[in-house]
């Protein structure tokens, strides 16, 4: 039967299915920039286990409860003459969830994110980074990675024959790899656009990672590098043969009495693969806990979990090229680098896990302070941003280490 225009039914529903798998195929190919969107990022940043598939990193059988103490942090930070209170800070560094630890105790502990609670996994992003370093010193300590100085194709047999087969596990720890361009999440054919598109449409990141061209030798200049990471993690499930998580939950999250289940998410193409670069999501509460472990070098209720050596490391070591300040056009001047922390030297050595879109693990073991700061950013890197946030935990770490 015709409609009154005189078209049959069929023949309007025939360009509307069309124009319904067109959007469909729309948003498909553009569904990471819809994800990370303000305010829909608030909601995705604690949902990635409702956008890709995931791999669950239990909780410790008794989880530990934190000691808890009231104490004033009416800190003020200075940023360009304007003294500012810490409230300027969340609101405008958008702010989602701020936990301070002094002391081994819960001084401040807030939830301003529209998702944001106790309990919830915040996507970790680029701290998963620091993370997976903590893992490969915990395989060095066991001598499944046999020495820092192995080339990674060694434990990487398919990155044989590319620009990562020479490239050691130190280099590619510390991003000195010398494998690709700055990374530029602004230019869509990136290599950092490619791997995403790759990691969330089920393209293979590996075709990706095999692809990128040397850059430079390796071993001689830092370079920003989330696939550095990636090999790295790799690296760690080829000396260990098993998968991130599993190492995760079996010699760190077992251990430090981590209350709520972790996971990371992976990969829609198969073989489905963690990012040891950016996929581990965690409650808040218990990224603390991994700053914690490292703020006292690497023990956790007397018992010795990571390598006192590996923790040393980690706040920086004196190597000219990923020394503060040093770090070239993929850094920023107030950071040096070192096994996947960012280091901020000074008489403290305090250092710091980052991730995009404002995650900040902050630690400094001199003045007993640790801050876990998540956020939602509108874009992923915000050089003033970014600025903003570490002024303000440096000036609360001071503030609590003057008390």
């Amino acid at each position: 039967m015709g409609s009154a225009s005189g078209m049959p039914r069929w023949g309007r529903t025939v360009p509307a299915l069309a124009g319904a798998a067109a959007g469909a195929v729309w948003l498909w190919r553009h569904q990471g920039d819809l994800m990370l969107r303000r305010p829909v990022n608030e909601w995705t940043f604690t949902h990635m286990n409702a956008l890709m598939p995931k791999t669950v990193v239990p909780r410790a059988a008794t989880p530990s409860p934190w000691p808890e103490r009231a104490e004033s942090i009416e800190a003020t930070y200075t940023l360009d003459r304007v003294e500012r209170p810490l409230a300027d800070l969340h609101a405008r560094t958008f702010t989602t969830s701020f936990l301070v630890l002094h002391r081994g105790a819960i001084v401040h502990e807030s939830y301003a994110g529209r998702c944001a609670g106790p309990g919830v996994r915040f996507q970790a992003f680029s701290l998963t980074k620091s993370v997976t370093s903590i893992l490969v010193g915990i395989a060095l300590a066991e001598g499944a990675i046999t020495s820092l100085h192995d080339p990674v194709a060694t434990y990487c047999p398919d990155l044989a024959g590319t620009a990562f087969e020479g490239p050691t596990v130190e280099q590619v720890s510390d991003m000195c790899s010398g494998v690709g361009a700055v990374e530029d999440w602004t230019v869509p054919e990136s290599a950092i656009n490619r791997f995403e598109r790759a990691v969330t449409g089920g393209g293979s990141i590996l075709d990706v990672i095999r692809s990128l061209p040397r850059m430079s030798p390796p071993g001689t200049a830092f370079n920003y590098s989330t696939i550095d990471s990636q090999v790295l993690g790799w690296v760690l499930e080829g000396a260990t043969g098993m998968p991130i998580a599993e190492y995760a939950a079996s010699r760190l999250w077992s251990r430090i009495g981590t209350e709520d289940d972790a996971y990371y998410f992976l990969t829609r193409g198969r073989p489905r693969t963690a990012l040891g670069g950016g996929s581990l999501n965690a409650s808040t509460r218990d990224l603390a806990r991994i700053g914690l472990l490292m703020a006292r070098d690497g023990e956790w209720a007397g018992e010795r979990i990571v390598p006192k050596e590996w923790v040393a490391r980690s706040r920086g070591r004196d190597v000219p090229h990923i020394a503060v300040g040093a770090l070239g056009p993929s850094g920023r001047p107030h950071y040096g680098y070192s096994s996947q922390w960012w280091t901020l030297g000074g008489a403290r050595r305090a250092f710091t896990g980052i991730g995009v879109f404002g995650q900040y693990l902050y630690v400094d073991p001199e003045a007993d302070v640790v801050i876990v700061k998540t956020s939602a950013w509108p874009t992923a890197d915000d050089e003033c941003l970014d600025r903003e946030t570490i002024t303000a935990l440096r000036a609360l770490a001071d503030h609590l280490n003057r008390g």
